[in-house]
């Protein structure tokens, strides 16, 4: 997913937001929130995480309230909230591509600001747990320091006023509709990476709307282009996920003409909600029959339209037997694009043969396959597949 308008200007600097642009802290707020409400006899539902994003801790606070009709105030929520989250603070993961670009901008050069609407001492606190974060930034702006939050262009426009660049020249990178209203209300570029799904369409007034960082070409904002693509794959802290072979959406084989051996993702929601949606290969071990290379989607399958998140690995190899129930262990090594929309089911297998290939290939690349006698694999008997 990129939708992205011509380049016409060039950018000298670029101003991130943090919760859910740079951190994943969408998951650590829906934790407690899920927990919390319980008190007050109410169910978090995940589908209103939408009228939170974005906004500021009160505003937040303020919403929830509302929605969940819930017997105190605004500020008093807020109270009881706050120390739950400033004792979670710590365990919050870094986006996938997060470290890759405050590290590549910084090497290049490139001033970063940081603009969030969570306060001042929040945001330093959360930055502090990842390395090389607090002095990569020239400008750290909390919502705290402006009379107006998001979507007011106000934090923005004081970055901007501190990173001594023109308003012009900045590109802003932000996963809520408050934070790309509010750059765009300052006059700069935005690129929109949602954190919450399926949102797409609601971002119209963005420059580019992506599927994650991992998704970002900074070239086309006139910005030192990431060198670390090789041969149409990019490649990702490794991470692993297994479980029992079940029966998918019955879709692979008599749809597709492409056998996907389907895993449950009721006890690895968690880990699939650190990862965005995408194409991604590996290796893949079965039990008591050896270790495949594999590609895989990870998503909604907006062809399909999935009412969940799933995980579907393709094992590139011909099986003369089907496995459901078998014990499937997976460790992913490498990215190769966002999910898409297709206009037409042959043009979709067409893109999924594509992937296949790339996979094949890059996975001879001594980068990958050192990655096949990881351990986590586990297969009683390995083989050359």
């Amino acid at each position: 997913m990129s939708m992205a308008k011509p380049l016409s200007k060039l950018m000298s600097c670029v101003i991130l937001d943090l919760d859910g642009t740079l951190i994943n802290t969408d998951g650590i707020v829906c934790d407690v929130l899920r927990v919390h409400l319980v008190k007050f006899g109410k169910k978090w539902d995940g589908k209103r995480a939408h009228r939170i994003v974005g906004k500021t801790p009160y505003e937040a606070a303020a919403a929830i309230v509302e929605v969940y009709e819930l017997p105190v105030t605004a500020d008093e929520f807020l109270s009881e909230l706050t120390p739950i989250f400033s004792k979670k603070w710590g365990s919050i993961k870094a986006q996938p591509g997060a470290n890759r670009l405050i590290n590549h901008l910084r090497s290049h050069g490139v001033p970063i600001a940081l603009a969030s609407n969570s306060s001042k001492e929040n945001v330093e606190t959360k930055i502090s747990f990842h390395r090389g974060w607090k002095e990569s930034f020239s400008v750290i702006l909390g919502g705290d320091e402006v009379t107006n939050g998001k979507p007011s262009p106000e934090i923005y426009l004081e970055a901007a006023k501190r990173l001594k660049m023109d308003t012009s020249t900045c590109l802003v990178i932000e996963d809520s509709l408050p934070g790309v209203t509010a750059g765009k209300a300052a006059g700069m570029e935005v690129v929109a990476v949602p954190s919450l799904p399926k949102q797409t369409d609601v971002f119209t007034s963005a420059d580019e709307v992506i599927n994650s960082l991992l998704d970002l070409k900074l070239e086309r904002w006139g910005l030192p282009a990431f060198e670390d693509w090789v041969e149409g794959t990019l490649p990702i802290e490794p991470w692993s996920i297994g479980g029992p072979v079940i029966k998918g959406f019955g879709r692979g084989s008599k749809v597709l003409g492409i056998p996907t051996a389907n895993l449950s993702t009721e006890a690895y929601s968690d880990v699939l909600s650190e990862h965005p949606s995408g194409v991604y290969f590996g290796w893949a071990g079965l039990a008591g029959r050896g270790i495949y290379k594999m590609v895989m989607s990870v998503g909604w399958n907006p062809y399909f339209n999935n009412s969940e998140k799933t995980i579907e690995p393709w094992l590139l190899h011909d099986f003369d037997e089907d496995f459901y129930g078998e014990d499937l262990r997976l460790v992913i090594v490498g990215y190769i694009r966002p999910e898409a929309n297709f206009p037409s089911l042959e043009s979709l297998v067409a893109k999924i043969h594509e992937d296949k290939k790339i996979a094949e290939e890059a996975l001879e690349l001594p980068l990958y396959l050192k990655y096949r006698d990881d351990s986590y694999l586990n297969t009683s008997s390995k083989q050359n597949c």
